[in-house]
């Protein structure tokens, strides 16, 4: 099956964590706002596909993913969807429910990451929030960043049947995938308040460096395709949020 995903076409975003999934499974798929406008996509694709009228409901945002005539959107519901087609989460219930609750952690974190330098609204630049933005971070760095990672931590931990090489189950799943992306971004906003807690999460930087050594997820990362971090995406590397 051909899945086309839609996302805004110069940042990783919300986007990448669906990405990683696609690329490390070798699917086809199209990304449809990074095509040209002669090809059928581009900007004005995307938002034609906001506006379109979709079973059961319309999307609020993207990411969006179709696959034939099924209309996907929210990045943690697109995973949970596309994960099992993909061989990205082992069969059995309980586990693929505890990959979606971690996954929907995921998407607490970096909305938090997000707040950091938009801790006022999303509809103001940053130079216009720069000072709640000094004292949302230094809250981040001290307590929210910590709590996060060594939650994830704890879970890598815990998971004998890995021995603490998978977040869940015994084979890479896309929560690893996703924690990858999280640690790597995380690395480019605040590469400082990062290296502090080195030592309290070798699990996870153990992850981030065989998620980046697979095979396809390295030829992805070494690719066009892989858009470079920057700062109108999530994770923006404002040095002042990370003295």
């Amino acid at each position: 099956m051909k899945f086309k995903l839609y996302y805004w076409p110069t940042i990783q975003g919300r986007g990448e964590f669906v990405r990683l999934a696609l690329e490390d499974a070798g699917a086809d798929y199209v990304d449809v706002a990074r095509l040209s406008k002669k090809e059928g996509g581009g900007v004005p694709a995307l938002l034609a596909m906001l506006a379109k009228p979709s079973s059961p409901v319309r999307p609020f945002a993207p990411p969006i993913l179709t696959m034939g005539k099924l209309v996907i959107a929210q990045t943690a519901n697109i995973l949970r969807v596309i994960a099992p087609r993909l061989g990205l989460v082992p069969k059995d219930e309980a586990t693929g429910i505890g990959a979606h609750a971690l996954q929907l952690t995921i998407t607490d974190f970096v909305a938090e990451v997000h707040d950091t330098h938009h801790p006022i609204g999303t509809s103001l630049y940053y130079e216009d929030q720069k000072d709640e933005a000094r004292v949302a971070s230094k809250h981040f760095r001290a307590e929210r960043l910590p709590k996060f990672l060594g939650y994830f931590e704890s879970v890598l931990a815990a998971n004998a049947k890995s021995k603490g090489r998978h977040v869940v189950g015994r084979a890479s799943s896309y929560v690893d995938l996703s924690l990858f992306q999280v640690m790597v971004g995380l690395a480019y906003a605040f590469p400082k308040a990062l290296r502090r807690l080195e030592k309290d999460i070798p699990l996870l930087l153990a992850l981030r460096d065989r998620v980046a050594a697979r095979p396809q997820i390295a030829a992805y990362l070494g690719s066009s395709r892989r858009i470079a971090f920057n700062e109108d995406g999530i994770f923006r590397r404002y040095p002042e949020l990370d003295p």
